[in-house]
């Protein structure tokens, strides 16, 4: 009994180290210095470190409101709306950051990814009882697929795939002709896989639920069919299902602003655009090690002029392809000799019908209008998962009766080819440098702003932008406000308040201002500095800093490369809280097309609505005046506040002015436009649909020093 322990330990301390030798490798962790820099600084990364920030501080966790209390300033940024995922997972590493600084917790989850992902493999294909040397070769060729592991930080949270081959397993156990009894090993694994897969990635749950009613659906088809199997695999349902509404409770509960729209905008095209293309699984990335590959690659975004920015996610690598013609091959000739075909097969076939554009996903997508899982690319990692664990089933099978030095010898031979073609080429040596250097220069940025402006102090930033998902504004990308916040532990910033809220609107509103007007409102507003990135301005900001230091405004905290600007106000000593001058459109809007400029008219299509964020501690009287038109003849648009009718007028397609007077409650109110009549269309092209229209909008408070009567 000891030495079957001490083998198998001795081969899970050797998985360890190989995956996570080469992971080092790749990042370059070979020092506490490197360890002590994240593995990726701009874009998509660094929200994700911005979110292990807020959850070192408390403000990121389960079953409660997601509100940013150092973001949105004043009023904090309530995320809680905002679809995430892995909610325990960043709840997780944010208490690692408190211990070892973000950066290090960042890189510690990339490394866990590689690991978490071949532990599973590997005890999966261990559990099928196959070969130690074949179980271990495909454990690291699936930790380091190229769906996942190229994800890298900007994706952090997609890179985590150590579910998928259980919830693989645990399918083809409630599918098989085996019992799987309630209390044994089997129902223990499928049942267990099922929580996991609940509390992580929601794409990953999204498939595992279709390929478990499936299989379910075939067990019950069989005829000779145990209820055993079909229990415990619809408790596995029922579980997934209620762990997911677990960890993602807080858009239901704490969400305030219930009239905005989702902060994120998907739609069909979407689906098609970043649908699984099955040719993408042979194409190389344009980037490969090998020249003749990344000549291929080349080739397809010379060619291709309907690729997502996930182009070449769903590449399987050589090793892969040949498992997967391997795999076809099998299928095919089990329906020919009318034998039970592969369950990989059955995977496959499944995740290529559902997931390929113009597949079953599209078909959903718009039927139903649900494309909150347009990315169906990402699916791809359950082919990759299949294919292995039936390659290396097959090579196990084969390699019985070779000798073990034969065995290993081939296992290895293949993680070498596989890996060599799979790993993306590490960054370049000037470019992680720079990174480096901007990032320690960005901790000694966060410093001097800590010492030199008081504790709790809040940044307006500059330019405003949008988030999440806010287009490139000159050469300023998106998150990049997030650079102070992660460096900083006191200081208030007014970036990440979500996008399409009314405790935002405000910030919207202040930039159409002069720079006198926006210096003398944020004082009022007890702003004690501005923070100018100069990447976001095509004059590098040079004529902002003028009008500032011609205003008085001259003393400056700049970092060391002169890039991020801190020029401090003058804040109140009573400050009043920021109000919108405008409403902020919700639901039921004409979006502007992406990045372009909130203009209006602003077309409804269906029944619409509009919120108000009072920012007062009571109830307020505030002015409101609404530019509305009607799209067609004559129709009638009703308007309700806070769900008591306040307008009930006919429209027609001359705009026409309605002020009026209402009493709003302090936080988000709403205002809710509806006509019976439907909208017509007006051509064939997009957004022509059009019920009613608003040309201009106002609100004002009535009487602001009421607050201080009270």
């Amino acid at each position: 009994m000891f030495p079957s322990r001490f083998q198998t330990w001795w081969r899970l301390v050797l998985l360890t180290g190989v995956a996570g030798l080469v992971c080092v490798a790749h990042y370059g962790w070979w020092t506490p210095a490197q360890w002590s820099v994240p593995a990726e600084y701009a874009g998509e990364s660094l929200e994700i470190l911005a979110r292990i920030k807020a959850a070192s501080e408390g403000d990121l966790a389960p079953l409660r409101p997601q509100v940013m209390s150092r973001l949105g300033a004043p009023f904090g940024a309530n995320w809680s709306a905002y679809p995430s995922s892995d909610m325990l997972l960043v709840w997780t590493l944010g208490q690692v950051a408190r211990v070892t600084g973000v950066a290090v917790a960042a890189n510690l989850a990339l490394l866990l990814a590689v690991l978490s992902a071949a532990w599973s493999f590997y005890a999966c294909a261990r559990w099928l009882r196959l070969q130690w040397e074949w179980a271990m070769a495909g454990a690291l060729l699936f930790a380091f697929t190229f769906q996942t592991f190229n994800r890298g930080l900007q994706h952090l949270l997609i890179a985590f795939s150590w579910t998928v081959p259980l919830a693989i397993l645990s399918v083809a156990l409630v599918a098989s002709s085996r019992r799987v009894q309630w209390r044994s090993k089997w129902g223990a694994v499928v049942l267990v896989s099922a929580l996991a897969i609940g509390v992580s990635n929601p794409y990953l749950l999204f498939l595992y639920l279709q390929l478990m009613g499936l299989a379910l659906l075939a067990h019950l088809a069989g005829g000779r069919w145990r209820a055993e199997n079909v229990q415990v695999g619809a408790a596995a349902l029922a579980l997934a299902l209620a762990a997911l509404a677990l960890v993602q409770v807080h858009p239901w509960l704490y969400a305030t602003d219930t009239a905005a729209d989702s902060p994120l905008e998907r739609n069909y095209g979407g689906t098609e655009m970043y649908a699984l293309k099955p040719l993408e699984l042979a194409v190389p990335p344009a980037t490969h090690r090998w020249e003749p590959m990344g000549f291929l690659g080349q080739r397809y975004l010379r060619w291709s002029d309907w690729r997502s920015t996930e182009a070449f996610a769903p590449y399987l690598g050589l090793v892969g392809l040949a498992g997967l013609v391997w795999l076809g091959g099998a299928a095919a000739g089990a329906v020919w000799r009318r034998r039970r075909v592969p369950g990989a097969a059955l995977t496959t076939g499944w995740v290529l019908a559902f997931a390929s554009v113009g597949g079953v996903t599209n078909f959903f997508a718009f039927f139903t209008g649900l494309a909150l899982f347009r990315a169906s690319n990402r699916f791809s990692v359950f082919i990759s998962a299949a294919v292995l664990l039936f390659l290396v089933a097959r090579l196990s099978r084969w390699g019985r009766a070779w000798p073990a030095g034969w065995r290993r010898l081939g296992a290895v031979g293949s993680v070498v080819f596989g890996l060599a073609d799979q790993l993306p080429p590490p960054m370049a040596a000037e470019r992680r440098e720079a990174m480096a250097r901007m990032a320690r220069n960005d901790g000694e940025f966060g410093r001097r702003l800590e010492a030199e402006l008081p504790a709790g102090a809040m940044v307006f930033q500059l330019p405003v932008i949008s988030f999440p998902e806010a287009p490139p504004l000159y050469q300023l990308g998106d998150s990049e406000h997030f650079r102070p916040f992660v460096v900083t532990e006191t200081l208030r910033f007014s970036y990440g308040a979500l996008k399409g809220r009314s405790s935002g609107q405000w910030q919207c509103d202040l930039a159409r201002l002069t720079t006198a007007e926006q210096i003398q409102a944020l004082e009022s507003y007890g702003f004690a500095a501005i923070y100018l990135n100069r990447r976001g301005f095509a004059d590098r900001g040079e004529a902002l800093l003028a009008e500032l230091a011609a205003l008085g405004r001259s003393e400056r905290i700049e970092g060391v490369r002169r890039e991020q600007i801190v020029v401090r106000l003058q804040p109140a000593a009573q400050p009043v809280p920021p109000i919108a001058r405008k409403l902020t459109f919700g639901r039921g809007w004409h979006r502007p097309p992406h990045g372009g400029l909130q203009t209006e008219p602003r077309w409804a299509f269906e029944p619409a609505t509009m919120s108000f964020f009072n920012p007062y501690a009571d109830e307020r009287e505030f002015e409101v005046k609404l530019g509305l038109s009607g799209a067609g003849s004559v129709r009638s648009v009703q308007l309700s506040v806070n769900g008591r009718e306040k307008l009930d007028v006919d429209l027609s397609d001359k705009a026409r002015e309605f002020p009026l007077k209402v009493r709003l409650l302090p936080g988000p109110n709403h205002f809710n436009l509806d006509s019976v009549k439907p909208a017509v269309r007006l051509s064939a092209e997009r957004r022509q649909l059009r019920m009613f229209a608003v040309h201009g909008n106002s609100i004002r408070v009535v009487d602001p020093a009421a607050e201080t009567a009270k």
